[in-house]
């Protein structure tokens, strides 16, 4: 059975700090209506790596997107590639890399912050460049997508975790305030979206060290949550997804063709 999903990638969210801060994904936990796992980032535990990472299922060392500073076109196949192959409609409200990375390379603003182009694998776009853009704007430029053009599947990607990680640091009620935040967005929208037949997964790139930064290999660094929310998601105990996974996962509830591994033991 084929489903459209929404993908929320929670820039820089630590798996402890999601396990207490995010009260509303935590209900539809509590209620059986979702689940959190926990997953281990790929290293280099860096934000273009791994956004290439959750969207073609390549680890960083394969891709050759090992650092932040490796701007280009990715020459792999993601989930917004499978889902033109198959005749679906794709969209993104996400920092800039992304388009970098699946529509063209390098970013222009004028040019690319807004996209409309049926031709491209990202086809309709709001993409943002500063970091502290505000998370508030990014859900709504993302909804604002879902209404207009449907999508069959949507990546919702804010920045303002990471940003208060790097400004505050780990341990700080910036960062934790800024994942309660997001929460609280995700609460005006969630409903909505689970409505409307969306299948969502809430997840982060990386987390965030006491030193501001990530990129070692501290377990606040690499462990970050995976909640999956929808009646396509098994809910079981016994998954034990790998970040490798998440875009062939998606695939799968997308029914799509792919190559690429995903979790089986995640889907209903």
């Amino acid at each position: 059975m084929r489903h459209d999903v929404i993908l929320v990638v929670l820039d820089g969210l630590n798996l402890e700090v999601a396990r207490h801060a995010l009260g509303h994904l935590q209900a539809y936990c509590a209620a059986g209506r979702g689940a959190l796992y926990g997953l281990q980032c790929e290293l280099p535990a860096l934000s273009r790596p791994l956004y290439e990472c959750i969207l073609t299922g390549v680890p960083p060392l394969d891709s050759g997107i090992v650092h932040n500073g490796v701007s280009r076109l990715s020459s792999e196949q993601s989930v917004f590639h499978y889902a033109r192959a198959a005749g679906l409609g794709t969209a993104a409200a996400a920092y800039h890399w992304v388009s970098e990375l699946y529509n063209r390379s390098p970013f222009v603003a004028a040019r690319d912050r807004h996209t409309d182009a049926p031709e491209l694998p990202i086809q309709h776009g709001h993409f943002y460049y500063a970091d502290h853009y505000p998370d508030s704007h990014l859900f709504a430029d993302a909804e604002s997508l879902r209404l207009r053009h449907r999508p069959n599947f949507l990546l919702v990607h804010p920045m303002n975790i990471d940003d208060a990680g790097h400004r505050h640091g780990l341990d700080s009620p910036q960062y934790r305030n800024s994942a309660r935040q997001a929460d609280i967005l995700l609460a005006d929208y969630l409903r909505g979206w689970l409505e409307a037949g969306y299948q969502v997964l809430v997840t982060a790139d990386h987390g965030m060290n006491a030193d501001r930064s990530h990129n070692g290999l501290l377990p606040e660094e690499r462990e970050v949550p995976l909640f999956v929310i929808g009646d396509a998601f098994s809910l079981s105990g016994e998954a034990r997804p790998r970040q490798t996974e998440l875009c062939g996962t998606v695939c799968q509830l997308l029914g799509v063709s792919h190559d690429k591994p995903y979790c089986r033991e995640l889907l209903a």
